[in-house]
């Protein structure tokens, strides 16, 4: 075998690698789920597949007619063009590879596929070899192939792995005579409620709750192994589903006492299909609390619970509307809100500099339920006064030039997205933009979601900004059907774009609005 050839299959190999630091982010950024993963690599991926098959089967006349310098040259251009895309396409994505356990686990299977085809081509001749090396150029110009091999074998692993850190988890809280575990789940307000809720309780209470937007089985396994301690009173769990039996299988693992439903809505439909699964799907929490001899509060405020709910259902405490649990007197501005809290009878004053009406309804929510565990009035009032914004949900920050944005940028669901430009038109006397690339994940609802929130942005904003020349059709079709002053619609094609486009329009008297960040899986 020609020393050449391996040179080129190594340079080939090494072009792959480069390569798969995209592939294996977009893996993550897809939950390794491999159906999600084909599907952006169907989406976004394949008229470059096109551009490498087409460079697979030139390298391969190569190679067969023992051109092998040229063979060489190739490869080595392939390698060097795919080291620059990968160091530019890491500086400018929005969410990095995070290089976990897994992540490692599946470049060590990448590069044992690889020394698995090498290693034989070297000490081999004839047709062997060429076999070795006609695979080895097709897995490493099409690097979508070495993800899915990588992902197959190193599942058992993951599986042995995962199953440890579950039983663990579950010694930890079984062993925990005292703690008492809450779930939190809804379509939108899970993370906030769950922040909230966590500084209410800490009045009274020694409290974990899981951190970010940790609401996987792994994520609140990680929590249980890492930051649950014995004096630890109370475990505040949030619970994130995108299929029938996600909730469940959290519940199986923490078996919570109490708990919240937020809302239920239409989210993640790609996944669900209907409403009807999304309720499903949340009230496993509710299935779970009332087998434990808990109740769990539901939200008056969204009506495809109310729709669905069993009313004979005695586990169920509906906060909301005209209930026992509600609030009254709202007054909101563009820096906070007050209103009376309405617990089973105690009038409790709020304030609060969280932004936006659902806010004061996850406020409720977690104050219900601190109340219902023994904390006192003056208590809530002391925590709510106190509660800052969770990351990247209407925080309010300093901006470009001096000017105010709103960073909600992890609020992806239809209700909230269109409160939220509601709350930037409490900003009176200032002139006020959106960045947004739209909703996703809503099926064939996503269409009509993204459309209302195009229409709504014509009625409080000056300036809009839409980001993804395909995603943002529906919004500009929303825009178009009205009289908003079209020199003041914008569509980009990244967050970066976007910002090259506000900071020149904005000074001390502006405020934006972030809306929805997108991952990079997403933005086309």
């Amino acid at each position: 075998m020609s020393g050449l050839i391996i040179v080129s299959a190594v340079l080939l190999f090494g072009s792959a690698v480069c390569s798969l630091v995209r592939q294996f982010q977009m893996f993550q950024q897809n939950s390794y789920f491999p159906s999600r993963y084909l599907k952006w690599v169907y989406e976004s991926f394949m008229t470059f597949i096109t551009f490498l098959a087409f460079g697979y089967c030139i390298n391969s006349f190569l190679y067969l007619a023992e051109k092998y310098l040229l063979c060489v040259i190739l490869s080595g251009a392939v390698f060097a063009i795919r080291l620059i895309l990968c160091i530019k396409t890491h500086k400018k994505s929005i969410k990095k590879l995070v290089v976990t356990a897994r992540v490692k686990r599946l470049f060590a299977a990448a590069l044992f596929i690889g020394a698995a085809l090498i290693i034989p081509m070297s000490f081999s001749g004839g047709l062997s070899a060429q076999i070795c090396f006609m695979i080895l150029a097709l897995v490493s110009f099409i690097s979508p192939v070495i993800v899915l091999l990588s992902f197959i074998i190193t599942f058992p692993v993951e599986k042995t792995v995962t199953s440890y850190y579950i039983n663990d988890a579950k010694k930890i809280l079984k062993s925990a005579e005292d703690l008492t575990v809450i779930g939190i789940t809804g379509s939108f307000g899970k993370t906030t409620t769950k922040f909230i809720l966590n500084r209410i309780l800490s009045e009274k209470y020694n409290t974990v709750c899981t951190p970010q937007s940790y609401n996987t089985p792994m994520g609140v396994v990680r929590t249980v192994r890492e930051n649950l301690k014995p004096n630890t009173k109370m475990f505040i769990c949030e619970m994130g589903a995108k299929n029938i039996g996600d909730i469940k299988e959290i519940c199986d693992i923490a078996h919570p006492r109490y708990g919240i439903i937020t809302s239920v809505g239409a989210q993640h439909l790609d996944t669900f299909k209907n409403t009807d699964n999304v309720f499903k799907t949340k009230f496993e929490l509710a299935k779970e609390v009332a087998a434990n001899n808990g109740f769990t509060f539901i939200s008056a405020e969204s009506e495809d619970i109310l729709k669905r709910y069993d009313k004979n259902d005695k586990s169920l405490i509906l906060f909301g509307g005209k209930e026992n649990y509600r609030v009254e007197n709202i007054k909101q501005n563009a820096f906070g809100s007050a209103f009376d809290l309405i617990l089973d009878g105690s009038i409790i004053p709020i304030t609060t500099k969280l932004l936006g009406i659902h806010s004061i309804f996850d406020i409720l929510a977690a104050s219900a339920l601190a109340y219902k565990l023994g904390v006192g009035e003056n208590d809530i009032r002391v925590a709510v006064s106190s509660l800052k914004p969770t990351e990247h949900r209407l925080e309010l920050k300093n901006f470009a030039n001096g000017s105010l944005l709103i960073d909600d940028a992890y609020n992806s669901n239809p209700v909230g997205c269109l409160e939220a430009v509601r709350t930037l038109g409490n900003f009176e006397g200032y002139k006020k933009t959106v960045i947004t690339p739209g909703l996703i994940e809503l099926g064939d609802k996503e269409y009509e979601a993204n459309y209302n929130l195009g229409l709504e942005a014509t009625k409080y904003c000056d300036i809009i900004i839409l980001v993804g020349k395909k995603r943002s059709k529906p919004m500009m079709d929303a825009i178009n059907n009205t009289d908003f002053n079209k020199d003041n619609v914008y569509v980009v094609s990244s967050f970066k774009e976007a910002m090259g486009v506000y900071t020149p329009l904005c000074d001390k008297m502006s405020v934006c609005l972030l809306e929805n960040d997108l991952p990079d899986n997403y933005l086309n």
